[in-house]
């Protein structure tokens, strides 16, 4: 009987016990003991992910649905390139139990080899960092208060328990510790009434007529609860794809074309702003709110969102009773001239979309907000393709996407956690994005996922053609700096994972390739210089319709 194996089938089983029913493990040999305590629970479905970043943002994207997957990776680096994934997972409050396993004591400082310093390696990332030692028997009392503190601290984010393991590294486990009793099922009723009520008057002073509610990803408010305050005091909602409040009434989804007609967006300077979330990822709506001078009150998470030192409140979701309780524009045109200005724009980026012979970029944000079944999640990259569906997608789009740290690494790998917890996912994303996160595709067509991958291709880092470097460096610097062409056959490199794959130009191939369960990749070419020209071509006519009265 091992130690090891008894402390590793002793977290397990407590962690089965809380809930746990998923684990991402990253094959090595120093990590034995805790991959063959997971994989011997049948309660625990268990995949296996060569590259460790990849890995980790598979269990980031399990993690999604609140309930912490188990990551488990040897010693070394193998644990430093978790990182990315944990940064994202804790600055976005995801659930996730990171086990980095570690030599003993005796073997680091001394050479050892695949020995790094591996304590307190995630940082402030990590709600909880924790290092138990070796297993012992004489510590078997608290295996499993570890296993529940461990659980209980990853409900809000990632927790890193750091596991060095002794030689033997196979063994059985004799005996587990007696479980603790369940944790007590006491109802907590909290009055939220009087802080509600507080929450009110905190803004009560601000009560005016021209108000927004902006609606972003990862707030904990329902968006049941986002339509009770719009039709309460009749402010305009400006949600992105991640809020998954764009179906409501009151919602406005062209707000970032609307703002940049100088007119409409100087007519319709708010007083009272109330954000739910993270900001959309639209600057010009950012530097409008910004100059407005209204009062800012932010309302959920994750974490402390006030970017631009504005915020004068920080309310929680339950206080939005509160806030319902506030006049605001209601009884008066201020909803109705924002929603006839967003219909307006829809139309008239409907007809530019539908007017083009070829796929652009905003047209395949669109298609695939319109033609996604209800029953498909989508994540989308956190570049171009998330701006796409926010400006252009209209009211059918919703997306996650990792915006906690903004990267565009682990995409793809994310969508495969989703679609591995059997969830039909799709994924939008550019080349280089998918270039970088390529390693998910590595075992792909084994796996039970239906992930369905729509790669948008312009050679290049197209979000850098809308910036000021484009006109301000030669073709020649821009092009080795920023837009970084590569070379890749996306189609070819799918292709060489088994994973069927082709290239669509049309609206209806890339409708018809959306309703078909994967694994799939479709390429999608594009242009950037392009792709610049059908972003101003929608833009102006949207222009052309806000200087015509209506």
């Amino acid at each position: 009987m091992s130690a090891a194996a008894t402390f590793c089938a002793t977290l397990v089983d407590e962690w089965v016990r809380l809930g746990v029913s998923r684990a991402v493990v990253a094959p090595g040999s120093r990590s034995t003991p805790m991959a063959l305590a997971l994989a011997g629970r049948d309660e625990v479905s268990l995949h296996v992910v060569h590259d460790e970043r990849v890995a980790a943002f598979v269990a980031l994207g399990m993690g999604l649905d609140g309930v912490p997957a188990v990551l488990l990776c040897t010693s070394g680096t193998a644990a430093a390139n978790f990182l990315p994934a944990v940064v994202e997972a804790g600055l976005s409050e995801v659930p996730m139990l990171v086990l980095t396993a570690d030599r003993p004591p005796e073997l680091r400082d001394v050479g050892s080899p695949q020995t790094i310093d591996q304590t307190h390696l995630f940082g402030r990332s990590v709600r909880w960092f924790h290092d138990p030692g070796a297993p012992d028997h004489v510590a078997a009392g608290s295996w499993r208060s570890l296993g529940r503190r461990s659980f209980r601290a990853a409900i809000d984010g990632p927790v890193h328990l750091n596991l060095p393991f002794r030689e033997p590294l196979v063994g059985d486990p004799g005996p587990l510790p007696s479980a603790l009793p369940a944790p007590a099922g006491v109802a907590l009723s909290i009055d939220t009434s009087s802080r509600a009520s507080a929450a009110a008057e905190t803004v009560r002073a601000f009560d005016r007529q021209r108000g927004v509610i902006v609606a972003g990803g990862r707030s904990g408010v329902s968006a049941a609860d986002i339509a009770a305050l719009s039709e309460a005091t009749g402010w305009p909602v400006l949600a992105d794809p991640t809020s998954g409040a764009r179906h409501l009434d009151g919602v406005v989804t062209s707000f970032d074309v609307l703002l940049r007609h100088d007119a409409f967006a100087d007519a319709h300077v708010p007083e009272v702003v109330v954000r739910i979330g993270r900001p959309p990822a639209s600057k010009v709506l950012a530097q409008w709110l910004a100059g407005s001078g209204a009062v800012l009150a932010q309302v959920g998470g994750p974490g402390m969102i006030d970017p631009d030192h504005t915020v004068a409140a920080v309310l929680e979701p339950g206080d939005l009773v509160g806030l319902a309780a506030l006049a605001g524009a209601s009884g008066t045109p201020w909803l109705a001239r924002w929603q006839r200005a967003d219909e307006r724009a829809q139309q008239a980026m409907v007809e530019v979309l539908g007017a083009a012979d070829h796929l652009t970029e905003p047209a395949v944000a669109r298609t695939v907000a319109e033609a996604l079944p209800d029953d498909v999640e989508l994540v989308v990259a956190s570049s171009m393709p998330v701006r796409d569906l926010e400006w252009y997608g209209g009211p059918r789009a919703r997306a996650h996407a990792n915006r906690g740290a903004n990267g565009i690494d682990g995409v793809m790998s994310t969508a495969l956690g989703r679609a591995l917890t059997g969830v039909p996912t799709a994924v939008l994303l550019g080349d280089i994005a998918a270039v970088h996160d390529s390693n998910a595709l590595v075992g792909l067509m084994s796996r039970a996922a239906d992930l369905r991958i729509v790669v948008v291709d312009n050679d290049g880092g197209g979000i850098f053609s809308f910036l000021p470097q484009a006109s301000s460096l030669t073709g020649g610097r821009f092009e080795q700096l920023f837009g970084t062409p590569h070379g890749t056959d996306v189609v070819a490199l799918a292709g060489a994972h088994g994973i069927p794959a082709s290239t669509v130009t049309t609206r209806d191939e890339l409708a018809d390739a959306l309703v078909c369960p994967g694994p799939w990749l479709v390429r999608v070419p594009t242009d950037r210089a392009g792709n610049v020209e059908a972003h101003a071509e929608i833009h102006a006519a949207v222009a052309a319709v806000l200087d015509t009265r209506p």
